[in-house]
């Protein structure tokens, strides 16, 4: 008798699931299929789960095909049930692709591929249902998107749009979902949409996917003008959509603590932030080399202002930037002064010149300090006035971070409010106000309608 193996969190069971069990079931005579607990989904980084361990365990059993059901509850579990069931053959989908291989010491380990639209036939009555994203934009940032959203439960990636059809064909290929030449056929085949696309093909995008009815998560920067932000939002709201700015930064739990402690009075009145984010980019990348829309302060401008507009606020009262610049005029190097009535904050970005990427929090009684990489917050300290009363804080921080924002996305569609506070309208549009002050200061040229990016 071959034993066949596999695990899943089979979370709001639909077809994929159902597919993967029927295709475990044909490698063998006896299939056994292992049910993650809550606990160990979220140490090994899964969010948002919503089914309970009791009702994925009858989902699989309603399924017909597990023979026998076990729990997973730990690391390391999997190596030691193969040789307590003397299992023949351990499977999972391909989305899994590479990471089991070790498991070849103990049995044959086969990927089986993934099933597409999963969402389109649910099996059961759901509370939630699945939301199909899109991405539109197929760089690095798309290329992280994807591993992180399977991260998220209710959530599956199953399109991509590219203006450069190769180009969309290719991502397609490797993260097993479809590619779209045309935007409207993109639109119909999900329910929100993705967009990393560069910076200044934000705007239509945005308004595109909006009219379509879609919900959006946008990269930051979101867009590069106020008035943009502004329009974008209440459209949004009159159509009973949910827009969002993707800063990672914004939605990871370190960060919140970080905001909880500064905001509560254990460091006095706050008076000082400085944010420093560098990084040494290759010099033919189109960050440096897009005269118009590049440099360091678009790319990395709204993570260093992120702290300084969520604690001291967005009416600042005088904003200085100083920038030093490579020889085709984009700034490698950007210094944004914020003065307030009572404070001020200095946010600090770099790509062609590297300094040390700290967040220093001033105030009366003390100071917060977070060493770099602050931007994905996962461990700070705040000190006082005698050097001997340190009191060290630590969250984790899962991954690229991106499911954190995917999953607070996924509740706001669902009609959650409880993480809007993260990053507000008011915050997505005043970082916008910011970046159209620099571009203007630096001189570029600034459209409301980007350039025939959206066919």
């Amino acid at each position: 008798m071959t034993k066949v193996i596999t695990y899943g969190t089979f979370d709001l069971f639909h077809e994929g699931h159902y597919r993967l069990l029927q295709r475990a079931k044909e490698l063998g005579d006896y299939l056994i299929v292992g049910v993650t607990t809550e606990e160990y989904d979220q140490t090994r980084g899964k969010l948002n789960v919503m089914d309970s361990l009791m009702t994925r365990i009858e989902n699989v059993k309603k399924s017909g095909f597990a023979d026998e059901v076990l729990i997973e509850s730990s690391p390391g579990q999997k190596a030691l049930d193969i040789q307590k069931y003397q299992v023949d053959i351990f499977t999972v989908g391909s989305d899994w692709v590479g990471q089991f291989d070790y498991l070849n010491e103990y049995c044959k380990v086969i990927y089986l591929e993934r099933t597409k639209n999963i969402s389109s036939t649910i099996l059961r009555a759901q509370k939630a249902s699945i939301q199909r994203i899109g991405i539109i934009g197929t760089g690095r940032i798309a290329e992280r998107f994807i591993p992180e959203a399977k991260l998220v439960s209710g959530i599956n990636t199953e399109a991509v749009y590219n203006p450069h059809l190769e180009s969309a064909k290719r991502f397609a290929k490797k993260w097993e979902i479809d590619a779209y030449e045309s935007l409207d056929e993109f639109y119909d085949a999900v329910d929100a949409v993705y967009i990393a696309s560069p910076h200044e093909t934000h705007y239509q995008y945005i308004q595109s996917a909006l009219r379509h009815k879609k919900h959006v998560l946008c990269e930051k920067p979101m867009v590069l003008a106020r008035s943009q932000a502004q329009e974008l939002f209440e459209y949004a709201k009159e159509q009973g959509l949910i827009l969002f700015e993707g800063i990672k930064t914004a939605y990871c739990p370190g960060f919140t603590k970080l905001l909880g402690i500064a905001c509560s009075g254990m460091i006095g009145t706050i008076r000082n932030i400085e944010a420093c984010f560098t990084k040494l980019e290759n010099p033919l990348s189109r960050e440096l080399t897009d005269v118009k829309y590049g440099g360091s302060f678009t790319e990395l401008g709204s993570y260093v202002m992120l702290p300084i507009l969520k604690i001291l606020g967005s009416q600042f009262q005088e904003l200085r930037f100083d920038s030093i610049k490579g020889e085709n005029g984009l700034d490698l190097f950007t210094k944004a002064y914020f003065t307030y009535g009572e404070g001020m904050g200095t946010a600090t970005c770099g790509l062609g010149v590297k300094s040390e990427g700290r967040l220093v929090i001033s105030g009366t009684l003390g100071y917060i300090v977070v060493e770099a990489p602050w931007w994905k917050t996962a461990y700070f300290e705040v000190h006082h006035e005698d050097p001997r009363d340190v009191e060290k804080f630590s969250e984790r921080f899962l991954g690229d971070g991106l499911r954190y924002e995917i999953s607070d996305f996924l509740s706001m569609i669902n009609g959650s409010s409880r993480s809007e506070y993260k990053l507000t309208r008011g915050d997505s549009v005043a970082l916008a106000g910011v970046m159209e002050k620099f571009l203007e200061t630096e001189g570029r040229e600034m459209n409301a309608v980007m350039e025939g990016q959206v066919k």
